[in-house]
């Protein structure tokens, strides 16, 4: 089996350093995998993200860098994809710090899978623990508010390129923020492809701690995320789909009540989401902050949609 691993990645050079040396550490306990190689794909990134990674290149024999304009993580997977050479593909993003056993794990758990099965037609998706702490992403517990109910996300997912190939790799049209990959496993289900979840393989995804800087690009991301998710709808309009982007009657009231039709916002809120983060308990801010940001995405599916008609 050879493997590669495919990494869009846009002006996160700080974590990237973490996450391309824990690629270049890991360990092979059998002879699953003949050999790997890291495809990193720079989506346009400002920060020097080439030039640094040219300067180190002895550290990294793995990778292998390409770059494109700023396309978007679509056009980004696809060309990492093109450029691959493995049978096997893995998606992960340029924030996921990866244990050491993590290529291993997957390996072991699609040959497995395929064996049970008595067909090829699976992928395996790891675990991803969230966390804030840069320093030491690996020692973050695995926490209630990591678990994903999600079929196929890039995050941390294996699967045979061929799969891939035959549903039609990534729609380009997902531009803004979300829901490429998870259109793509609507496709991929189409090909009767089984999920067969792999938490030995486990990723680490950083993203620094919560603070009131931050909600404007947070809403932005939510509105993108709405508009991108009418697009979604577009392609499979089932009641399914609207459950996930949040287009149904039910979400409108849920998030209308919980932000008292958007009275709770990140002007009123701001104060004790502060407080909060003065307290030391960053993520407890944001997930109360989701009240107005899921609010937000809601407004901005119904807007596109009603755009689209």
């Amino acid at each position: 089996m050879f493997i590669s691993i495919v990494i869009p990645t846009y002006n996160r050079k700080p974590i990237l350093e973490k996450c391309l040396l824990a690629l270049e550490k890991q360990q092979f306990s059998d002879d699953k995998i003949n050999d790997y190689e890291v495809v990193l794909v720079d989506d346009g990134s400002t920060d020097g993200t080439l030039e640094w990674l040219g300067k180190n290149k002895p550290y990294f024999p793995h990778v292998y860098p390409f770059s494109q304009d700023h396309l978007g993580p679509a056009a980004a997977r696809n060309l990492g994809v093109q450029k691959a050479k493995g049978d096997v593909i893995i998606f992960i993003d340029s924030d996921l710090v990866v244990t050491e056993t993590f290529l291993q794990s997957h390996a072991h758990k699609l040959l497995e899978g395929e064996q049970k099965l008595g067909s090829d037609r699976l992928f395996t998706y790891g675990a991803v623990i969230n966390t804030c702490n840069f320093d030491h992403p690996t020692s973050e517990p695995y926490k209630i508010t990591d678990f994903s109910a999600a079929y196929f996300a890039t995050g941390n997912v294996a699967i045979a390129r061929k799969w891939l190939e035959k549903a039609g790799l990534f729609d380009t049209c997902f531009q803004l923020y979300g829901w490429e990959d998870l259109e793509l496993g609507v496709r991929l289900k189409q090909l009767d492809l089984k999920l067969i979840k792999c938490p030995e393989a486990v990723g680490y995804h950083w993203h620094p701690p919560f603070n009131l800087a931050q909600i404007p690009n947070l809403i932005d991301k939510e509105i993108q995320r709405g508009r991108m998710g009418v697009l979604f709808y577009q392609k499979h309009p089932t009641f399914e789909v609207r459950l996930m982007i949040q287009m149904t009657l039910l979400h409108r009231i849920l998030w209308g009540i919980l932000s008292l039709g958007g009275t709770l916002n990140e002007r009123t809120l701001a104060p004790f989401l502060q407080w909060l983060i003065d307290q030391g308990k960053p993520q407890l801010s944001l997930e109360i902050a989701r009240i107005f940001l899921n609010w937000y995405n809601v407004q901005g599916v119904y807007s596109a949609y009603k755009e689209m008609k």
